[in-house]
Protein backbone atom coordinates (compact mmCIF):
# COMPACT_ATOMS: atom_id res chain seq x y z
CA UNK A 1 0.00 0.00 0.00
CA UNK A 2 1.71 3.61 -1.02
CA UNK A 3 2.59 5.95 2.20
CA UNK A 4 -0.19 8.55 1.52
CA UNK A 5 1.42 12.26 1.64
CA UNK A 6 0.01 15.57 2.62
CA UNK A 7 1.69 18.68 1.52
CA UNK A 8 1.06 21.60 3.76
CA UNK A 9 2.33 25.14 2.08
CA UNK A 10 2.26 25.54 -2.13
CA UNK A 11 5.94 27.29 -1.42
CA UNK A 12 9.08 26.82 -3.63
CA UNK A 13 10.42 23.70 -1.48
CA UNK A 14 6.65 21.71 -1.19
CA UNK A 15 7.00 22.23 -5.36
CA UNK A 16 10.41 20.49 -5.37
CA UNK A 17 9.35 17.83 -2.66
CA UNK A 18 6.64 16.93 -4.58
CA UNK A 19 8.25 16.78 -7.76
CA UNK A 20 10.86 14.13 -5.81
CA UNK A 21 8.22 11.96 -4.49
CA UNK A 22 7.01 11.32 -8.20
CA UNK A 23 10.47 9.92 -9.29
CA UNK A 24 9.73 6.93 -6.72
CA UNK A 25 7.07 4.02 -7.38
CA UNK A 26 3.52 5.27 -7.22
CA UNK A 27 2.64 2.34 -5.75
CA UNK A 28 4.83 3.25 -2.96
CA UNK A 29 4.36 6.92 -2.69
CA UNK A 30 1.34 9.07 -3.19
CA UNK A 31 0.56 12.85 -2.35
CA UNK A 32 -3.29 13.02 -2.11
CA UNK A 33 -4.03 16.29 -0.62
CA UNK A 34 -1.84 19.65 -0.39
CA UNK A 35 -3.05 22.80 1.95
CA UNK A 36 -1.90 26.61 1.58
CA UNK A 37 -3.85 29.54 3.54
CA UNK A 38 -5.60 30.85 0.76
CA UNK A 39 -7.09 28.07 -1.35
CA UNK A 40 -6.80 29.18 -4.98
CA UNK A 41 -2.82 28.42 -4.26
CA UNK A 42 -3.49 25.29 -3.10
CA UNK A 43 -5.85 24.85 -6.03
CA UNK A 44 -3.04 26.01 -8.28
CA UNK A 45 -0.39 23.98 -7.07
CA UNK A 46 -3.07 20.90 -6.83
CA UNK A 47 -3.42 21.20 -10.64
CA UNK A 48 -0.20 21.57 -11.11
CA UNK A 49 1.13 17.85 -9.33
CA UNK A 50 -2.12 16.17 -10.40
CA UNK A 51 -3.49 16.36 -6.60
CA UNK A 52 -7.49 15.42 -6.02
CA UNK A 53 -8.12 17.55 -2.81
CA UNK A 54 -6.35 21.19 -1.73
CA UNK A 55 -7.42 22.85 1.02
CA UNK A 56 -7.69 26.63 2.16
CA UNK A 57 -6.20 26.18 5.29
CA UNK A 58 -3.83 23.98 7.11
CA UNK A 59 -6.31 22.28 9.75
CA UNK A 60 -8.09 20.97 6.68
CA UNK A 61 -5.41 18.83 5.95
CA UNK A 62 -4.82 17.95 9.83
CA UNK A 63 -8.36 16.83 10.10
CA UNK A 64 -7.55 14.51 6.54
CA UNK A 65 -8.43 10.98 7.59
CA UNK A 66 -6.72 9.34 4.56
CA UNK A 67 -3.31 10.91 4.79
CA UNK A 68 -0.11 8.76 6.04
CA UNK A 69 2.49 11.83 6.85
CA UNK A 70 2.58 15.35 6.38
CA UNK A 71 5.57 17.21 4.55
CA UNK A 72 5.89 20.63 6.09
CA UNK A 73 7.05 23.05 3.92
CA UNK A 74 5.98 26.26 5.72
CA UNK A 75 9.10 28.74 6.30
CA UNK A 76 11.18 27.87 9.27
CA UNK A 77 9.27 30.44 11.69
CA UNK A 78 6.27 28.63 11.54
CA UNK A 79 7.73 25.18 11.87
CA UNK A 80 6.45 24.64 15.56
CA UNK A 81 3.26 25.68 15.20
CA UNK A 82 2.31 23.72 12.02
CA UNK A 83 4.28 20.61 13.61
CA UNK A 84 2.22 20.89 16.66
CA UNK A 85 -0.59 21.36 14.64
CA UNK A 86 -0.02 17.80 12.88
CA UNK A 87 1.38 16.22 15.83
CA UNK A 88 -1.75 16.62 17.77
CA UNK A 89 -3.83 15.70 14.82
CA UNK A 90 -1.95 12.47 15.30
CA UNK A 91 -0.29 12.70 12.34
CA UNK A 92 3.87 11.39 11.22
CA UNK A 93 5.36 14.58 10.15
CA UNK A 94 8.32 15.16 8.29
CA UNK A 95 9.73 18.79 8.53
CA UNK A 96 11.66 20.80 5.99
CA UNK A 97 14.72 21.88 8.00
CA UNK A 98 15.54 23.68 10.28
CA UNK A 99 13.49 21.85 12.48
CA UNK A 100 12.73 24.73 14.65
CA UNK A 101 13.98 28.09 15.69
CA UNK A 102 16.00 26.93 18.90
CA UNK A 103 16.42 24.10 21.30
CA UNK A 104 13.27 25.15 23.49
CA UNK A 105 10.83 24.41 20.06
CA UNK A 106 12.95 21.79 18.86
CA UNK A 107 12.06 19.90 22.47
CA UNK A 108 8.74 21.25 22.38
CA UNK A 109 7.65 19.90 19.07
CA UNK A 110 9.51 16.69 19.49
CA UNK A 111 7.60 15.99 23.20
CA UNK A 112 4.20 16.44 21.18
CA UNK A 113 5.41 13.63 18.70
CA UNK A 114 6.20 11.65 21.50
CA UNK A 115 3.06 12.33 23.17
CA UNK A 116 1.32 11.91 20.40
CA UNK A 117 3.08 8.71 19.49
CA UNK A 118 3.60 9.63 16.05
CA UNK A 119 6.77 9.65 13.59
CA UNK A 120 8.56 13.10 13.05
CA UNK A 121 11.92 13.65 11.59
CA UNK A 122 14.11 16.42 10.39
CA UNK A 123 17.88 16.82 8.81
CA UNK A 124 21.15 15.88 9.72
CA UNK A 125 24.10 16.06 12.21
CA UNK A 126 26.99 14.64 10.06
CA UNK A 127 30.41 13.05 10.06
CA UNK A 128 30.76 12.42 13.92
CA UNK A 129 27.59 10.28 14.74
CA UNK A 130 25.89 12.59 16.67
CA UNK A 131 28.48 12.75 19.45
CA UNK A 132 28.31 16.32 21.16
CA UNK A 133 30.94 19.02 20.89
CA UNK A 134 33.41 19.38 23.89
CA UNK A 135 33.69 23.09 22.84
CA UNK A 136 31.92 25.44 20.24
CA UNK A 137 33.64 28.59 19.23
CA UNK A 138 32.32 30.92 16.94
CA UNK A 139 32.97 34.31 15.34
CA UNK A 140 30.97 36.52 12.62
CA UNK A 141 29.63 39.76 11.30
CA UNK A 142 26.23 40.99 12.26
CA UNK A 143 24.98 43.72 9.91
CA UNK A 144 22.97 46.69 11.14
CA UNK A 145 19.83 44.63 10.49
CA UNK A 146 21.25 42.26 12.92
CA UNK A 147 21.89 39.62 10.61
CA UNK A 148 24.69 37.15 10.88
CA UNK A 149 26.63 38.03 7.33
CA UNK A 150 29.49 35.93 7.99
CA UNK A 151 30.17 33.06 10.50
CA UNK A 152 32.92 30.80 11.52
CA UNK A 153 32.95 28.20 13.59
CA UNK A 154 35.01 25.92 15.23
CA UNK A 155 33.78 22.58 16.99
CA UNK A 156 36.64 19.87 19.15
CA UNK A 157 34.88 16.40 19.65
CA UNK A 158 36.76 14.29 21.72
CA UNK A 159 40.08 12.33 20.47
CA UNK A 160 41.18 15.77 19.44
CA UNK A 161 38.98 15.87 16.22
CA UNK A 162 37.99 19.19 14.69
CA UNK A 163 35.48 20.62 12.55
CA UNK A 164 35.11 23.88 11.59
CA UNK A 165 32.62 25.88 9.05
CA UNK A 166 32.19 29.07 7.35
CA UNK A 167 29.13 30.17 5.86
CA UNK A 168 28.67 33.74 4.09
CA UNK A 169 25.51 35.46 2.51
CA UNK A 170 28.22 37.81 1.43
CA UNK A 171 30.03 35.72 -0.45
CA UNK A 172 30.26 32.82 -2.91
CA UNK A 173 31.97 30.19 -0.98
CA UNK A 174 32.97 26.70 -2.62
CA UNK A 175 30.35 24.96 -1.00
CA UNK A 176 32.21 21.37 -0.06
CA UNK A 177 33.15 19.41 2.62
CA UNK A 178 36.87 17.99 3.16
CA UNK A 179 36.83 15.02 5.74
CA UNK A 180 40.52 14.40 6.35
CA UNK A 181 41.79 12.06 8.52
CA UNK A 182 44.35 9.04 9.30
CA UNK A 183 43.37 6.98 6.90
CA UNK A 184 42.80 9.49 3.91
CA UNK A 185 39.94 11.97 2.43
CA UNK A 186 36.57 12.17 1.82
CA UNK A 187 35.45 15.24 -0.28
CA UNK A 188 31.58 15.92 -0.99
CA UNK A 189 31.28 18.34 -4.12
CA UNK A 190 29.54 21.39 -3.96
CA UNK A 191 26.70 21.63 -3.29
CA UNK A 192 27.36 19.98 -0.40
CA UNK A 193 23.62 19.70 0.76
CA UNK A 194 22.60 17.96 -2.68
CA UNK A 195 25.93 16.16 -3.98
CA UNK A 196 25.70 13.86 -6.58
CA UNK A 197 29.11 12.75 -6.66
CA UNK A 198 31.67 11.25 -3.79
CA UNK A 199 35.36 11.97 -3.74
CA UNK A 200 37.13 9.40 -2.39
CA UNK A 201 40.90 9.17 -1.60
CA UNK A 202 40.68 10.92 -5.13
CA UNK A 203 38.35 8.49 -6.50
CA UNK A 204 35.22 9.80 -7.90
CA UNK A 205 31.46 7.57 -7.18
CA UNK A 206 28.88 9.25 -9.69
CA UNK A 207 25.40 9.14 -7.73
CA UNK A 208 23.09 10.51 -10.58
CA UNK A 209 19.66 11.68 -10.03
CA UNK A 210 15.95 11.07 -11.37
CA UNK A 211 15.44 13.96 -14.19
CA UNK A 212 12.61 15.96 -12.62
CA UNK A 213 9.29 16.32 -14.71
CA UNK A 214 8.79 19.79 -13.87
CA UNK A 215 11.60 22.38 -13.23
CA UNK A 216 12.74 23.05 -9.69
CA UNK A 217 13.29 25.77 -7.92
CA UNK A 218 16.37 24.83 -6.10
CA UNK A 219 18.96 22.50 -7.06
CA UNK A 220 19.08 18.91 -7.30
CA UNK A 221 15.81 18.77 -5.43
CA UNK A 222 14.58 15.34 -6.57
CA UNK A 223 17.52 14.27 -3.99
CA UNK A 224 14.65 14.77 -1.68
CA UNK A 225 13.20 11.52 -2.84
CA UNK A 226 15.84 9.31 -0.27
CA UNK A 227 13.83 11.52 2.70
CA UNK A 228 10.65 10.41 1.73
CA UNK A 229 11.92 7.23 1.33
CA UNK A 230 13.58 6.99 4.89
CA UNK A 231 10.14 8.05 6.13
CA UNK A 232 8.09 5.39 4.35
CA UNK A 233 10.59 2.34 5.68
CA UNK A 234 10.55 3.54 9.17
CA UNK A 235 6.42 3.70 8.78
CA UNK A 236 6.96 0.12 7.62
CA UNK A 237 8.96 -0.65 10.43
CA UNK A 238 6.13 0.75 12.88
CA UNK A 239 9.10 3.10 13.98
CA UNK A 240 8.76 6.68 15.26
CA UNK A 241 12.22 8.19 14.68
CA UNK A 242 14.71 7.71 11.87
CA UNK A 243 17.94 6.40 13.33
CA UNK A 244 19.61 8.05 10.22
CA UNK A 245 18.21 11.55 11.63
CA UNK A 246 16.91 10.62 15.28
CA UNK A 247 15.34 12.99 17.95
CA UNK A 248 18.40 12.98 20.07
CA UNK A 249 20.07 14.67 16.56
CA UNK A 250 17.60 16.97 16.11
CA UNK A 251 17.96 18.54 19.57
CA UNK A 252 21.79 18.38 19.19
CA UNK A 253 21.95 20.25 15.80
CA UNK A 254 19.69 23.05 17.92
CA UNK A 255 21.94 23.19 20.72
CA UNK A 256 24.90 23.48 18.83
CA UNK A 257 22.76 26.31 16.43
CA UNK A 258 21.63 28.21 19.75
CA UNK A 259 25.28 28.46 21.25
CA UNK A 260 26.74 29.59 17.67
CA UNK A 261 23.94 32.54 17.72
CA UNK A 262 25.13 33.46 21.44
CA UNK A 263 28.47 33.63 20.67
CA UNK A 264 28.31 35.98 17.58
CA UNK A 265 25.14 38.11 19.23
CA UNK A 266 22.22 37.16 17.14
CA UNK A 267 19.28 37.11 19.20
CA UNK A 268 15.46 35.36 17.25
CA UNK A 269 12.68 36.85 18.55
CA UNK A 270 11.45 33.09 19.66
CA UNK A 271 14.60 33.32 22.09
CA UNK A 272 12.67 35.97 24.13
CA UNK A 273 9.49 34.14 24.54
Amino acid sequence: MATRWGICSAGKISHDFTVALKTLPPGDHQVVAVAARKLEDAQEFARKHSISQAYGSYEELARNPDIDVVYVGVIHPYHLKACLLFTNAKKNVLCEKPLAMNTKEVKEILDSAKRNDVFLMEVIFMVYNGEKPESIQATGVCLDTGVDETVTVTLKFSKNRMAVLTCSSGVQLPNEVIIAGTKGTIKVPGPMWCPTSLVVNGKETQYPLPEPYLPLNFTNSTGMRYEAEEVRQCLLKGLKESAVMSHADSVLLAEVEDEIRRRIGVVYSQDCL
